[in-house]
């Protein structure tokens, strides 16, 4: 198959590296430039010769047709007129139980609201961020002691080893279930802009504090200071 992933991080080169088990398929990535500690899906394309670009996906710098084009990961809103150049139905992984938690920061979110599950879903992509039909979801649950880096990596492992199955449905073009309910769209960004309120019950700002804990990225801050844990507060 020719196949175009958008992918960015871990969860992207995990894609890549199963996509890749496939001997027969073409593969090209579109993705972003990565932090020092995140994972580098482009060097991981160069590695096994794999073409692959910084721009955002266009219909007009298409390397070719694609077969199936799939997102895991990626910041961008893939333009409409390019889903529907793919021959089977495109879709995205998205780490949340869908309609719950659409947009970004999903996992912290799902924390600091002291939901018992979170999970991931696979949905198809159309022209609005998270609303296609589910092809595939699962429920994750949330352990207390728990942070937004182990619970994120939990989700995002657990899932990719659907990614076969998933593309099986999709070439067979599964329509998938419909999303019951509207859900809530969270935006880019730490919540609460990453800084913890004295008014919140203890317990919500343990919660919020390990939601903000994914080295090397902020704390959660408390008077200009960063907080590790709840004893830092003391």
């Amino acid at each position: 198959m020719k196949i175009i992933l958008c992918g960015y991080n871990w969860s992207g080169c995990e894609a890549l590296r199963r996509l890749m088990h496939k001997k027969n398929n073409d593969i090209f990535v579109y993705t972003h430039k990565s932090k020092y500690f995140e994972s580098d899906i482009s060097e991981y394309c160069e590695m096994n010769k794999i073409q692959y670009s910084y721009k955002k996906i266009t219909l007009t710098n298409l390397p070719f047709k694609p077969d199936l084009i799939i997102s895991i990961s990626y910041k961008f809103k893939i333009p409409i007129k390019v889903l529907k150049t793919s021959t089977y139905p495109p879709f995205n992984l998205h780490p949340s139980l869908l309609p719950k938690y659409k947009g970004c920061s999903s996992i912290p979110w799902a924390i600091i609201n002291n939901e018992d599950y979170t999970g991931y879903t696979y949905h198809y992509m159309n022209n609005q961020f998270d609303s296609g039909n589910i092809i595939l979801q699962k429920k994750i649950k949330i352990h207390k002691f728990d942070f937004q880096s182990t619970l994120y990596y939990r989700v995002m492992f657990e899932s990719l080893t659907k990614l076969d199955d998933v593309i099986k449905l999709a070439k067979k073009k599964y329509v998938g279930k419909k999303q019951m309910g509207r859900g809530k769209y969270f935006s880019r960004g730490a919540p609460f802009q990453g800084r913890l309120n004295p008014s919140w019950s203890k317990d919500k700002k343990n919660r919020f504090i390990k939601s903000m804990i994914f080295p090397p990225r902020p704390l959660a801050k408390y008077k200009k200071k960063s907080i590790k844990n709840i004893k830092d507060l003391n």
